[in-house]
């Protein structure tokens, strides 16, 4: 199972939200870079790099800067999401030696420019973000309710050739509640695709509990790394252990 640590930034600061509420944003690190040059340290293999600004419809450029830096800096992958409304911002972020973009808003509002990302870069390149709050997608920054179910909508991405999503239940994302496991299973069974999840690790016991479902492969994690809960180097070795 791939650990995927987290890292959202927001006026160009790593931060975390709770339930994605703006209103309820804390400062982790004034310096993104640091934690992820602990992360590359401590082993992982790549990164979730989010750009909340982007996310909710508010530009930041200092946080384009700061994912510019840590592509420079960094020998491990970045995975981008967070604001890419666009396949120019799309191919922008391509050509900052991004390794994976995450869409959400764009599989819901132009599933056309979904295909046509898949078609420039490659499904291995291009993940579709699938956030849901009861059942529904939201977009634009988890403000927005839309018509598509979460399972509607990996169905329909499947159809397109995606081949990941990374599924978010937003009433767990940091609350240190538990991941949602059966949410996630469902998705993977119903619509054959790869299942990253996120939202809600709170411990080492939920990465095990993660790690006996074969539907999943990988798991991304942010508040309980910047909490102490465990750290990275103990959640790889649970992830490098045999079933």
């Amino acid at each position: 199972m791939l650990i995927i640590p987290a890292i959202d930034l927001r006026q160009g600061k790593c931060v975390r939200l709770r339930q994605g509420r703006k209103a309820l944003s804390k400062i982790y690190e004034e310096d993104p870079l640091k934690p992820a040059l602990q992360f590359e340290r401590e082993g992982a293999r790549l990164l979730h790099v989010v750009d909340l600004d982007g996310a909710f419809s508010d530009p930041n450029s200092r946080n384009r800067a700061v994912l510019r830096e840590m592509i420079d800096v960094l020998k491990t992958p970045v995975q981008f999401g967070g604001g890419l409304r666009s396949f120019a911002e799309v191919n922008q972020a391509f050509a900052m030696r991004v390794h994976r973009v995450v869409l959400g808003t764009l599989a819901v509002t132009s599933p056309e420019t979904v295909s046509q990302a898949l078609n420039s870069f490659g499904s291995e390149r291009v993940a579709v973000g699938i956030d849901a709050r009861g059942g529904k997608v939201m977009t634009h920054g988890w403000t927005s309710e839309s018509k598509l179910s979460a399972l509607e909508l990996a169905q329909q991405m499947a159809r397109l050739g995606v081949e990941r999503i990374i599924y978010t239940d937003i009433a767990r994302d940091g609350m240190l509640t538990g991941a949602d496991l059966e949410g996630a299973q469902n998705l993977a069974r119903a619509s054959g695709l790869k299942v990253t999840v996120s939202g809600g690790i709170a411990s080492l016991e939920d990465l095990i509990r993660l790690k006996g479902a074969p539907e999943i492969d990988s798991v991304i994690i942010g508040k309980a790394l910047y909490e102490g809960r465990f750290t990275l180097t103990e959640a790889l070795r649970i992830a490098r252990a045999k079933r």
